[in-house]
């Protein structure tokens, strides 16, 4: 009796672990959320789109972007970090879920060890952008500007820990200036209202850049990757233009809640990294001076951890805290 007792229990516990299996490889059996925490139109929301359009071909289910903006990327970012870790949840995360994390002192979640990096996706330099009637025709000519007038000047960023806001707080610190910091819910309404002439300057995606210069309300002064961008070549660097030592490129990573089960990350990694050699998605991307990057799990935390210990120096270096 105890023996068929103890097959019985052998059997059941077999068929539980091959029907998850079953369940893994079906995967997905319905259309997967990629949450973007940022309002539509800004960077991290038209990565999202390309991933999502090419995505939702290779797996034969919708890959749905729902727009979550607040608390500088975080609002949508805890509702993924909350939901079951199944791959039907999934957000773009941006150093606001990585570097930044450590400028809040009341989240209530930790991003950090509450999501998982499934893939790095790509990373692109941003732009210093002023409007283009402000007295600044270089960053030499800025630097003196904010120095002249302490306090005056106003940037705009996507909302309290996104990349335009560190970009923007680590020239602060390196150049010990002073100015106003206006956050948005999203890259979007802030270059709305730098093109208004409601701030005087932002640093913002290349893609976003291209957008607007051609219209001439807005003028790039500076790159702020090491090296000058291709699609922008007269225009240089941020440190070879007057702030020596200067470097802030965003990257952007699709994350999962944690606990993802290992067949389920097998698949989305693999799928988008076959997304991510598309042809024509990284043609569309290179015009807008975005580098495509891909890889493993693995790649994607490194990038993480290195990026963390680099900008959480940075906030502590320059006091910085947002209760």
């Amino acid at each position: 009796m105890i023996k068929t007792f103890i097959r019985l229990l052998a059997g059941v516990a077999v068929l539980g672990a091959s029907l998850a299996t079953l369940a893994q490889d079906a995967f997905p059996s319905k259309p997967i959320r990629l949450v973007v925490p940022y309002s539509a139109g800004g960077p991290a929301d038209l990565l999202a789109r390309g991933v999502a359009e090419k995505l939702t071909t290779r797996l034969g289910q919708s890959v749905v972007v729902e727009n979550k903006p607040g608390a500088g990327g975080h609002t949508g970012a805890e509702q993924v970090a909350r939901a079951p870790a199944d791959g039907y949840t999934l957000v773009l995360a941006t150093i606001a879920h990585n570097g930044a994390a450590k400028l809040y002192t009341n989240l209530r979640y930790d991003p950090v060890n509450e999501l998982q990096p499934v893939i790095l996706v790509a990373e692109s330099p941003s732009v210093l952008l002023v409007r283009s009637d402000l007295a600044a025709q270089s960053v030499s000519e800025l630097l003196a500007l904010m120095k002249s007038q302490p306090g005056k000047l106003s940037y705009g960023s996507a909302g309290n820990g996104s990349a335009m806001h560190m970009a923007a707080e680590l020239f602060r610190y390196m150049t010990k200036t002073d100015f106003v910091h206006v956050p948005y819910r999203g890259g979007a309404p802030a270059m709305t209202d730098l093109l208004g002439g409601r701030i005087d300057f932002l640093f913002d995606s290349l893609g976003t850049a291209h957008q607007h210069l051609p219209g001439g309300k807005v003028r790039a002064l500076g790159v702020t990757s090491t090296a000058r961008n291709p699609s922008l070549p007269n225009v240089p660097t941020v440190a070879e233009a007057g702030v020596a030592g200067y470097s802030s490129v965003p990257w952007y990573t699709i994350s999962a809640p944690r606990g993802l089960p290992p067949a389920v990350m097998s698949k989305l990694n693999t799928e988008i990294n076959a997304v991510l050699k598309d042809a024509e998605l990284v043609k569309r991307w290179d015009s807008l001076g975005v580098v495509v990057l891909g890889g493993s799990p693995a790649d994607a935390a490194k990038r993480n951890q290195v990026e963390t210990a680099k900008w959480s120096a940075v906030i502590e270096a320059a006091n910085l805290k947002i209760e």
